[in-house]
């Protein structure tokens, strides 16, 4: 009887393409904490909430050429589509600079600090990551409009468990981490507890750190149930193709 070779029938093109989006790396809560801390580092103290905001989805969208199209879709989801001088004040860090768009309803940008890729190097998976920053904060996550209340809510669902909700972290990490003076914190913790954000926090001033927990349904649990009912790495809050 001869020998039967079998062979192995080709992926359906639908099927290798979910395949080749699998991630490969840490998840999106983490890059977006990664890039957090990094972003921490590299950017002037004084830069503000809004260019925090903007540089954090500029770093997860860069291509391998530093390269980065920001649809205005992004723009008015962080409701800063209208606001111009974040750009400036990252090209004044000399951060990133303005480069020409090759289509209408977006801005271009080419980042200048190469050490970025050390953070998240696979586009696909930083692309998920930029979903799920854009998501943690939105307006509806954060419960109130403002760069600053935005870029906090990010940051305390970024460095929350994802599953009990509560974060720990140094009192001056977070206040860097937004660009604020340390004295100012307790009262943005407040402002994101009366919005409904988080459900309590504390501090230890003799260790510096930082104890909070998250609204039920809020941040981490919003971002996570968002990203999972959209279609991810298909299209962008602009509707351009990822």
């Amino acid at each position: 009887m001869p020998d039967t070779v079998l062979a192995h029938a080709p992926l359906h093109p639908t099927t290798a393409r979910r395949r080749r989006r699998r991630p490969k790396g840490p998840g999106e809560q983490t890059r977006v904490r990664e890039i957090l801390s990094y972003l921490a580092a590299a950017l002037p103290a004084s830069t503000s909430a809004a260019a925090r905001l903007l540089a954090l989805q500029c770093a997860l969208r860069v291509n391998t050429g530093m390269h980065v199209r920001l649809p205005n879709g992004v723009l008015r989801s962080l409701r800063l589509n209208t606001v111009q001088d974040p750009w400036r004040e990252l090209e004044h860090a000399r951060w990133l600079r303005i480069i020409p768009a090759t289509v209408a309803n977006e801005v271009a940008a080419e980042l200048l600090d190469a050490t970025l890729f050390g953070q998240a190097p696979a586009r696909p998976d930083r692309m998920r990551a930029a979903d799920w920053a854009l998501r943690a904060s939105s307006p509806s996550t954060a419960g109130t409009t403002g760069p600053l209340p935005q870029l906090a809510s990010a940051y305390l669902a970024a460095n929350a468990d994802p599953q009990a909700g509560s974060g720990l972290s140094g009192l001056d990490q977070m206040a860097r981490a937004c660009g604020l003076p340390l004295a100012q914190l307790p009262t943005l913790l407040d402002q994101l507890t009366a919005t409904g954000l988080l459900r309590s926090w504390q501090s230890c001033p003799h260790s510096g750190d930082l104890h909070w927990t998250l609204a039920l349904g809020r941040g981490v649990h919003d971002a996570n149930r968002q990203y999972d009912t959209a279609a991810p790495g298909t299209t962008d809050e602009g509707g351009a193709r990822t």
